[in-house]
């Protein structure tokens, strides 16, 4: 679009990958999905099964299982000990969203545990993480475990401190973690190499939330207990048998045989498979079928003892009890997802999984309760925190907003969503990032992050109302801080940008509030689209925010500065950092050195479209679009859609205070589709006119108003068409 926003009829910059139909056909086959779904997932290159995987499901049996995590065994029997030798544990989290969530939700389930547990946040002067004073206080207390959450990976001082003293720290953290890590005794870490987690990206409340799905399923009959599954196979072409087995943990797969056995040439004693099995419980899918080709390959003098798999899962899930393997394998929606690598043993893996969580879930309802409640602040955290929308924070995000329209908000959000007047019915991720979350950020940005934990975690319904209250008050305050301050430094922070060799924004300013430099940074990032730092100081302390873009990673940089800070850490594209004022002239000196360096990914003017959808194709059915994306966020942004020859057939201009907005409605020749045009009324008569046909470039939307749901447009931009 032209500088002067006329319309151009220049549509060059609108790029649409091309598709081809030997591309689409294999996705529509194999998971059932319309062509235009297939050429969405291709253009935003998501083209595996495994990936595909977490846009058509929403199932919580599709989540990683916490055990994965090579620490998580060790942190469950830790924090087991402590309940059982009546030890006081604190839980010491962060000041943001994500931290507040973090700790509401370990620390509920450890009260429910009936552990003697506090928990404790950053003071003003602790700066970011675990702080020697929080240490020493603890200690004086006699406490003997700390739990940090959202931090801790890079508290090397203080965790020897806490070890000095005596105290034991368990470092559940997502952060990018230092090249030396402190002595905690025990990390739940996705992001570190040796964590096996299989998806670095999930937030410090998921982490916290896997750690409180651990000590849940520690609570039930099946936690620690071994159990192998084993499947025979006949091959009559090559005159053989198939043994196949999976050893089973805390449900999941900790080994794998698969054996080849020839009747008459193999001996039992030249096979593993005697060895694998031995002193396990064996179940088999069908145990009669087993036992009797296993007589017919080693004859009767060998006994296995077996457990029919099927009987026992077939009382739970009656829907299985008459299937064989083969026909569990062709129902088994992971197996769909992983194609050809799927074999029998797995999906009856699978279903065992599936069959465990199903019993634990009949007996313990009350878990089921307490997970959706987590939920609901795992996806809050997940967006706070612009995780990738990919992988199982689809899940999370997709379940948590889910139970807060089916189950209500948990509490201390339902006060905090009747302050802000939240829609429930039309509920959105967009909703949840920028009006729940920047409220409920508020309080730590002003200093006062224990009024949003206590917000959620009070059972006094009359205290939740008057923190809410409270929390609505500080987030008024930031907006007002924000606005002067960039107001501010808007022009300076320009400037400095030829001094950093056009790669990097740095703007140093007392008057900006240290609670918001996070949020300075991102709108100065936006606007010069390069890294940007925003730094602000009080007293002896600088304490600053980095937020990066175009492939630029934050820790990377902010680490090769060298040893100058009290703290510093983050995550690739959002870090923060502090350091004595002493050092300020010798870190903005690196900084400007350093920028030459800098390497950013081109610039581009270009849109890439994600589908063009013909005119007859614009229709309420393909607006379901909309469910299998949603939610969108870091790598996985909105839809961008284009449709040829729309014609506009009626214009309203909207605005509260001053006419702004464009309400137009476009006809299709089938459906009238309403559409927002944002910041464009003064448009009207001057280049759009009502009865000429445009090519638009657009979002799909819904808006909700007085309980009626309608699709909508948001239109990016617009062309005569040609």
């Amino acid at each position: 679009m032209r500088a002067d926003n006329s319309i151009s009829n220049d549509t060059s910059r609108w790029v649409k990958k091309p598709v081809s139909k030997q591309q689409i056909e294999p996705l529509c086959n194999s998971f059932n999905i319309s062509p235009l779904l297939a050429s969405v997932f291709i253009r935003r290159g998501i083209t595996e099964g495994k990936d595909i995987l977490y846009y058509l499901e929403d199932d919580l049996r599709f989540q990683h299982n916490p055990f994965l995590f090579s620490g998580m065994e060790d942190a469950v029997e830790r924090i087991m000990q402590a309940k059982e030798e009546g030890e006081k544990v604190l839980i010491f989290g962060d000041s943001d969203v994500d931290g507040v969530s973090s700790t509401a939700i370990l620390y509920e389930e450890l009260v429910r545990l009936g552990i003697d547990v506090q928990w404790r946040l950053p003071l003003e002067a602790d700066g970011y993480g675990l702080s020697i004073a929080a240490i020493d206080d603890f200690a004086a207390q006699d406490g003997t475990l700390i739990i940090t959450v959202d931090c801790g990976i890079s508290n090397n001082e203080e965790i020897a401190h806490a070890s000095d003293l005596g105290i034991e720290v368990i470092v559940t953290d997502h952060h990018n973690p230092p090249e030396e890590l402190p002595q905690a005794i025990i990390f739940i870490n996705p992001k570190m190499e040796d964590s096996l987690y299989p998806f670095d990206g999930i937030s410090g409340a998921a982490v916290a939330y896997k750690l409180v799905s651990a000590l849940r399923f520690a609570q039930s009959d099946f936690y620690n207990a071994e159990i192998s599954i084993l499947e025979l196979s006949q091959n009559q072409q090559e005159q053989c048998f198939y043994a196949d087995c999976i050893k089973i943990r805390n449900l999941v797969k900790i080994k794998e045989l698969h054996e080849k056995i020839i009747p008459g040439q193999t001996s039992i004693y030249d096979l593993k498979l005697p060895y694998f099995l031995q002193g396990q419980l064996i179940y088999s899918w069908d145990s009669r079928t087993t036992l009797n080709l296993l007589s017919q390959i080693f004859g009767s003098g060998i006994e296995f003892n077996l457990n029919d798999l099927r009987s026992e899962i077939g009382a739970v899930i009656p829907s299985v009890k008459n299937k064989s393997a083969a026909q569990i394998k062709a129902l088994s929606q992971i197996a769909k997802y992983t194609g050809s690598e799927a074999s029998e043993i797995e999906s009856i893996y699978n279903l065992y999984v599936t069959y465990c969580k199903k019993l634990i879930a009949d007996k313990k309802p009350q878990q089921v309760q307490d997970e959706q409640k987590d939920l609901q602040l795992v996806a809050l955290a997940a967006l706070a925190d612009i995780m990738p929308m990919k992988n199982e924070n689809r899940i999370f995000v997709k379940n948590g907003i889910s139970s807060i329209k089916k189950n209500r908000p948990r509490q201390g959000l339902a006060e905090l969503f009747n302050k802000l007047n939240i829609n429930l019915d039309g509920l959105s991720s967009t909703d949840l990032s920028w009006s729940v979350i920047p409220a409920l950020n508020a309080a730590g940005r002003m200093g006062h992050s224990d009024i949003a934990l206590k917000l959620l975690i009070s059972n006094d319904a009359r205290e939740r109302e008057q923190l809410a209250v409270t929390i609505n008050k500080m987030n008024e305050e930031r907006k007002d801080l924000v606005s002067n301050a960039y107001y501010k430094i808007h022009d300076t922070a320009q400037q400095s940008i030829q001094l950093h060799s056009n790669k990097l924004c740095v703007s140093v300013d007392e008057c900006i509030n240290k609670g918001v430099t996070g949020i300075l940074a991102a709108r100065l990032m936006q606007d010069f689209n390069v890294p940007t730092i925003t730094l602000t100081y009080e007293n002896d302390i600088c304490i600053g925010s980095m937020r990066s873009c175009r492939g630029f990673i934050a820790t990377s940089f902010l680490d090769s500065l060298g040893d100058i800070y009290i703290n510093h850490g983050g995550h690739n594209f959002a870090a923060g950092f502090s350091f004595h004022k002493s050092n300020l002239e010798l870190f903005l000196k690196r900084v400007q050195e350093s920028s030459n360096s800098v390497t950013l990914d081109a610039e581009t003017a270009c849109i890439d479209i994600d589908a063009e959808l013909p005119l007859e194709h614009l229709t309420p059915e393909n607006f379901n679009l909309l469910d299998i994306f949603d939610p969108f966020g870091a790598e996985s942004p909105e839809l961008i859609l284009m449709t040829r020859g729309l014609k506009l057939i009626d214009t309203m201009v909207l605005g509260k205070k001053e006419p702004h907005h464009l309400k137009m409605i476009f006809e299709t020749g089938t459906y009238k589709i309403p559409a927002m045009f944002w910041g464009q009324a003064e448009r009207l008569k001057k280049d759009i006119i009502i009865g000429k046909k445009y090519d638009v470039l657009y979002n799909m939307s819904r808006n909700y108003y007085n309980g009626t749901k309608t699709n909508q447009l948001i239109v990016k931009e617009i062309v005569p068409a040609q």
